[in-house]
């Protein structure tokens, strides 16, 4: 019997999230260490995969097929392309990080909760890392669907029942988390109605046998069916990606909860929707991608030149961070859409890069907010002086995020631009132009809040300690290694592109 490493993979944190719920609720310690433990099992398993993947064969390896739903034609259907690789081994390596980070987040002296709540808080991690990896495997749509939208329920509990509303700090979480529910719910909804019109067009829910068809034209969707088809499924992608003007619910959903479950939810699930666009949108509608290419180019500009802008507005760091995601979310789908082989590969890696370079300064700046209980950015000066690891790793992972050569970010936000130069050179322009908005939220930041002399306020914050080192020296090594060689990924994403623009009438081939 042959193994079913993908089933294993996803299967492995969500039996891991339900031991954690039934453990005793005085055991909190317990709670944590086996969610750790757990998040490095699925790790050593998804690094296993890395070396059972061979990026010179066949898109979609270690396939799994079972009749899940025969009325319906939907399958129990998984399998693994290079792309999918890539955010499995971000996802796998981050949640343990994560865990690690938020080791007392949920139990923190004064917060009022009950002991289980650490329970709680661990198995909805675990949960939601379940969850986002099958997205990465399900090559059925039906079932790619599920997932994509039962993700939204941990995720929802961990914003509405962790993190705090303090004045100044984070907005009324409950609103927050609702918001989020929503946004996402509506566009889970769209798709589902999508869904089932593709079903109705091609007669299964099977990506491969669909894609094939509509490829080599035996099956007959007309170019009206597949723009309809496109737009509900690229509406639910932009919200949860985000997208101007479907970014609202991620600031407030950011800085509601705590640091480990905002980057859970920015450098991990949402990525979710940049990746399906590329798999499903692409892949699914190949004439309607190239036919909408120019309205989400010009969304995406609009989201990297936005989410700078109201980065260097921003009195509290936490928020700033949230916007800055949303000027790289938009750089991640303009590579998309541009259709390039450069621009798709550098989309591809920009995920990875992200994640990384996100949790790195959202887990950073967490860090710091916890020492002083307040977010904002006026509250600190000096902190270079007291706490010099601290400010040394928050300018690394900062100069990360505008995209400094030899880190990793740089390469993936230069491929985009060289692959959006050569169909829509405006856009390459004035994406090219916002980097220098990066460089003034990072900078200006770092100046106020680590630079000129200590004050008051700021006098009694402490250096990272060794549980907090654990968690931000892989991230910065990784942000240097990605920067210096990302062949690691590249290697493994580029067939998969090839992929996708050999099937985009007008692509680069």
């Amino acid at each position: 019997m042959t193994m079913p490493w993908l089933t294993v993979l996803w299967l492995l944190p969500a039996v891991a999230s339900v031991v954690v719920m039934l453990l005793p609720a005085e055991r909190a310690a317990r709670a944590k260490t086996t969610g750790v433990g757990a998040s490095l099992i699925v790790l050593v398993w998804a690094v296993i995969l890395a070396f059972r993947f061979d990026s010179g064969g066949g898109r979609f390896q270690l396939t799994e097929d079972l009749s899940w739903i025969p009325e319906f034609g939907a399958r129990y259907s998984l399998g693994l392309d290079g792309l999918g690789l890539a955010l499995i081994l971000l996802t796998a390596a981050l949640t343990p990080l994560l865990l690690l980070a938020g080791w007392r987040d949920a139990d923190s002296p004064g917060s009022g909760r009950r002991a289980k709540s650490v329970h709680i808080y661990v198995a909805l991690l675990l949960a939601v890392e379940a969850m986002v990896l099958m997205s990465f495997v399900a090559t059925d749509v039906l079932l790619f669907y599920i997932f994509f939208e039962a993700m939204l329920v941990p995720m929802y509990f961990l914003i509405g029942g962790f993190g705090s509303d303090g004045p100044g700090v984070r907005p009324e979480r409950s609103r927050a988390a609702v918001t989020f529910l929503l946004y996402n719910l509506l566009g889970g909804l769209v798709m589902l109605a999508a869904v089932i019109g593709l079903f109705v067009v091609a007669g299964d829910f099977d990506f491969v046998s669909i894609s094939q068809g509509v490829r080599d034209g035996s099956l007959d969707m007309s170019s009206t069916t597949q723009n309809l088809l496109f737009a509900g499924f690229v509406f639910a992608f932009a919200v949860k990606a985000p997208l101007w003007p479907l970014h609202t619910w991620l600031p407030n959903a950011a800085v509601s909860t705590t640091p480990a479950a905002a980057v859970m939810m920015m450098a991990v699930m949402d990525k979710v929707g940049t990746f399906a666009m590329l798999r499903f949108c692409v892949g699914l509608f190949p004439d309607a991608s190239a036919t909408f290419a120019p309205l989400l180019c010009t969304l995406a500009v609009i989201s990297i030149v936005y989410g700078a802008v109201m980065a260097i507005g921003q009195r509290d760091v936490m928020r700033l961070i949230a916007y800055t995601s949303i000027s790289h979310f938009g750089f991640i789908v303009l590579g998309v859409f541009a259709l390039t082989s450069q621009g798709q590969s550098g989309s591809a890696l920009y995920m990875v890069n992200h994640g990384v370079s996100t949790a790195a300064l959202f887990l950073i700046a967490g860090f710091l907010v916890s020492r002083r209980e307040s977010s904002l950015i006026a509250d600190y000066g000096g902190v270079q002086k007291i706490a010099p690891v601290l400010a040394g790793t928050f300018l690394v992972a900062g100069l990360a995020t505008l995209s400094l050569p030899g880190l990793g970010p740089f390469i993936s936000e230069f491929l985009v631009l060289i692959g959006t130069f050569v169909r829509y050179p405006v856009a390459g322009i004035i994406a090219a132009i916002a980097l220098v908005l990066s460089a003034v939220y990072i900078l200006w930041t770092y100046q106020r809040m680590m630079g000129g002399p200590v004050r008051e306020s700021s006098s009694t914050i402490t250096d990272l300690g060794i549980r907090e080192k654990v968690v931000v020296v892989p991230l910065i090594a990784a942000l240097l290694v990605l920067g210096f060689y990302p062949r690691l990924i590249l290697d493994f994403v580029n067939p998969t592109v090839d992929a996708s623009i050999s099937s985009v009438h007008g692509g680069d081939r």
